[in-house]
């Protein structure tokens, strides 16, 4: 299953998120530095307004939605690249995970303590982001080396890896991420073999003040990470408010939506987080249903038909023959897969279909 890393500055709020996001107690949350020390890791479902119909389309009660992980990762300081603070696990850790989820403060309260000394979500960004670049760079000067006494064999996969890197070195020097340097297919191909920080997948979450969920738009922290992210890092943000989200952790779904309501949202903060870390790497849903459940499973975008069987079971890869498919919303608009078929949106197809993010799907294979 794949891993997104949850980082930050000590004390911006990341474990009261990731015991929301978990709906859990698991990971220590308090006023000081370093109250995350091992990563938390965690299981969490991903929202889908879809199932719901699809179950009661299906006659079945029982639902399953998809999963994913989330890793709540030891705050971070100036100078982790040298093994400051917890530098070296922190790095560690992040290299281990898929994609960063990396939450900024964007609230002021003299209640809660900022390493920094105050509130700057920009520097925050910096800091972290200057901290994976400093070890890309060390990693990369020591794959060079490596690499060069290597290639003498002529191995082109490492003569290829050395080429890009030496075309890296003084993108990040210039302390630009490596996700941002323009790449072909073949260079992203490379880029992933030689395990970069800087070259993961990023989303920032502002977290914000209760009061300012409902026009985070007025927030001048949030329009500054926006803006910063875009330009930057060519990255997404979304907007959580972890002390909300904590108080969330208990309550029903009928409380939880009646607490966001009186706050003037309809969604939580969580669970867009959620959907967005699963776009961010590459993940997608397919359905299936019937009289047992309605369940989702998770693909990675491009999967064609048999491998998304396999994500069932292998068997069903192996043996794939054909995939019943029909596209959500017009499952829904015919009420019926048989509705689906006699409307013509029922399409049979074989081991070249890509899958789309939607699909209900039957598979038929030979045992």
């Amino acid at each position: 299953m794949l891993q997104a890393g949850i980082v930050e500055l000590p004390n911006v709020g990341k474990s009261t998120l990731f015991n929301a996001l978990t709906k859990t107690r698991k990971a220590e949350s308090a006023n000081y530095p370093f109250c995350t020390i091992d990563p938390n890791v965690g299981v969490v479902q991903v929202p889908d307004s879809r199932l719901q119909p699809l179950a009661a389309l299906a006659k079945t009660s029982t639902i399953i939605p998809a999963a994913m992980e989330f890793v709540d990762i030891a705050g971070l300081v100036a100078g982790a690249s040298k093994g400051e603070g917890l530098g070296n696990k922190f790095l560690a850790n992040i290299r281990e995970v898929d994609a960063i989820v990396h939450v900024v403060r964007c609230f002021d309260d003299e209640d809660v303590i900022h390493t920094m000394g105050g509130v700057d979500p920009i520097r925050d960004i910096e800091i972290i982001t200057t901290e994976l670049i400093l070890a890309d760079i060390a990693s990369i000067e020591s794959q060079i080396e490596k690499g060069k006494k290597k290639a003498r064999s002529g191995d082109k996969e490492i003569l290829a890896a050395i080429t890009l890197m030496e075309r890296l070195l003084p993108h990040l020097n210039e302390m630009k991420p490596a996700l941002t340097l323009e790449m072909d297919e073949d260079e992203q191909a490379v880029l992933k073999r030689i395990f970069l920080l800087s070259a993961k997948p990023t989303l920032f979450a502002c977290n914000v003040a209760e009061e300012d969920l409902a026009d985070s738009e007025s927030n001048e922290y949030v329009s500054k990470v926006r803006a910063y992210a875009a330009e930057h890092h060519g990255a997404h943000s979304c907007i959580i408010s972890a002390c909300v989200e904590e108080e969330l952790v208990d309550f029903s779904d009928e409380e939880a939506a009646e607490y966001l309501s009186d706050l003037g949202i309809e969604d939580s903060g969580v669970s867009q987080l959620i959907r967005a870390s699963y776009d961010l790497l590459g993940l997608a849903s397919y359905f299936t249903a019937g009289e047992k459940e309605a369940r989702a499973w998770t693909f990675k975008r491009g999967m064609t038909a048999p491998q998304c069987a396999g994500v069932i079971h292998t068997d069903f890869e192996a043996g794939f023959i054909k995939a019943e498919v029909v596209a959500y919303e017009d499952l829904i608009a015919a009420g019926s897969r048989a509705g689906a078929r006699d409307a013509g949106r029922l399409r049979l197809e074989g081991k070249d279909y890509v899958f789309q993010d939607g699909d209900v799907t039957e598979f038929r294979f030979s045992s």
